[in-house]
């Protein structure tokens, strides 16, 4: 296996008493998808949580163990945490495009980190929008608000606002939970387009969708790391009683 992108070791997570993550070990491999699957309140997007720090928002929340992003520990006392969630960029369960312009949406982040000037800035969002897959649907409304878009719409721009601040990792939290099944599609036809440049690493409640577009996938429950594996392998010969009670449905 190639040397992993983000490796988790003995990862443990409270929400003041409450062990929600007990010692997980897992790494992730770059550009590749993983999907993070289970129950509700295993785990998952607790997990994702922890790999670009934004558990650290949460009142009473302590993490121990080791998360390291390409060797370094991203939870060193000297990591810059902006650095951090620029390089591990996140899209959210429902579409949060900014109160902007598309064309806002996309320089917005990299104006404020010094990334782009005013000669470069037509070409970012071109290029920004091109490989979210949406370039074509927006070319003419760039100044037109985002949230007036479609929810598959204002989820690829969304995407599209991630990439712009050049990140090596994408976190996804459901990132169609909110859309209907053919936005749903062209979010997963762009999440395998992604994987060429990007690791990507999504929680997901839909069997079927991490079965057509991840690579690896994870199963959690009760904030424990049940297996880990080749997606092919965890949906037709799971080595847990527990993976395959999950995925045949007869739990969770």
């Amino acid at each position: 296996m190639s040397k992993a992108k983000i490796s988790v070791s003995n990862l443990k997570l409270w929400y003041g008493n409450n062990e929600a993550l007990h010692g997980i070990d897992v790494e992730f491999q770059a550009k590749k998808v993983t999907a993070l699957i289970g129950p509700s309140g295993c785990g998952k997007s607790t997990l994702l949580r922890c790999l670009n720090r934004m558990n650290d928002r949460i009142v009473g929340c302590r993490v121990d163990g080791n998360v390291l992003l390409d060797g370094n520990d991203i939870y060193a006392p000297d990591v810059d945490v902006v650095e951090l969630r620029t390089n591990v960029g996140m899209v959210f369960q429902k579409p949060n495009p900014f109160p902007k312009s598309i064309y806002e949406n996309i320089v917005y982040a990299p104006q404020i980190h010094g990334m782009v000037d005013k000669t470069g800035m037509d070409e970012l969002v071109e290029t920004s929008l091109r490989k979210a897959s949406i370039w074509d649907e927006v070319k003419d409304k760039l100044h037109e608000p985002g949230t007036a878009l479609s929810g598959g719409q204002q989820q690829r721009l969304c995407i599209a606002r991630t990439i712009a601040v050049k990140p090596d990792v994408i976190l996804m939290d459901e990132p169609c939970s909110a859309l209907d099944p053919i936005a749903t599609a062209k979010i997963e036809e762009l999440i395998d387009e992604l994987k060429s440049e990007y690791t990507i690493i999504m929680v997901t409640h839909n069997m079927q969708q991490a079965a057509r577009v991840s690579d690896h996938t994870a199963f959690f429950y009760m904030g424990d790391l049940i297996e880990f594996g080749n997606t092919s392998d965890i949906f037709t010969k799971p080595q847990q009683q527990q993976t395959e009670d999950y995925i045949t449905g007869r739990f969770g």
